[in-house]
């Protein structure tokens, strides 16, 4: 039985507030993320993803009081990342009410936490968030960054998301800088590239303008499709890419109020 693809909206969180820049730069307001949180779970989307995109470059955890009052809000599965280092993060976060935790530069710094985390709390709360670019230098011609995209890493992004799965991550949300906030298209090579060397389900992220573009992600290879802006903005809507996705023979979850 082929899965549905899963349409999940993202919440950029900075001082409190949603936030939507290009290339994680001149961010705009976007909203409450506990109100936008509660728009989107009524609209259909099948789970949420809450990033706090300063946290590790300001060296502080993620706020803990703003996961808790989203998770008490909605009833969708929520996946959180920003500023974890280690298992008493996770485990803090899980008991705030994520669902799943996202880390990415942590686990650059000291891979094992991702064996000790995946053997805690088990590699379905694990998620390798994954901010790669267009890397000449690096073998496959993908570069792995951290600290929000500020930082290169100096890894190659298909050598480091193969050792991360190995390690125990059980899914890989996997965010173009490049595209990231341009609307003009995930990269859908990135995407392939990917999902060539591991097993477990790949979050595309990073460039969506168009529904077409949800399509094509599907297309690459994606088993979810994530945005921000273009939900933020009401560019476009949950329903209107679960439709596209429909149409282009994908299977999507309907919201209960549309099954009948």
């Amino acid at each position: 039985m082929t899965l549905a693809i899963r349409v999940i909206p993202c919440l950029d969180v900075h001082d409190g507030r949603v936030v939507k820049g290009v290339n994680f730069t001149n961010l705009r307001d976007a909203g409450d993320p506990v109100e936008l949180a509660a728009t989107y779970s009524a609209e259909g989307a099948d789970e949420l993803v809450f990033l706090d995109i300063s946290a590790s470059a300001e060296g502080r955890a993620t706020t803990h009081d703003m996961v808790r009052r989203t998770a008490e809000t909605v009833f969708i599965p929520l996946c959180v990342g920003g500023g974890v280092r280690s298992v008493d993060d996770v485990d803090t976060l899980l008991r705030s009410g994520a669902d799943k935790v996202g880390i990415n530069t942590g686990a650059i710094a000291a891979p094992r936490v991702i064996d000790e985390i995946a053997r805690r709390f088990g590699n379905q709360v694990l998620v390798l968030s994954l901010d790669a670019r267009r890397e000449p230098g690096q073998p496959s011609g993908f570069g792995v960054t951290t600290h929000g995209g500020r930082i290169p890493a100096g890894l190659d992004a298909i050598d480091w998301v193969r050792e991360a799965v190995d390690r125990g991550a059980g899914e890989v949300l996997l965010n173009s800088m490049d595209a990231d906030g341009t609307t003009q298209g995930f990269d859908l090579e990135m995407i392939a590239a990917v999902k060539a060397v591991v097993s477990v389900p790949v979050i595309a992220s990073g460039g969506a303008g168009a529904v077409e573009h949800f399509v094509a992600a599907a297309q690459a290879g994606a088993d979810a499709v994530l945005a921000a802006s273009v939900f933020h903005y009401q560019t476009l809507t949950i329903a209107g890419v679960k439709q596209a996705l429909r149409e282009a023979g994908f299977p999507v979850r309907l919201p209960t109020s549309a099954v009948g």
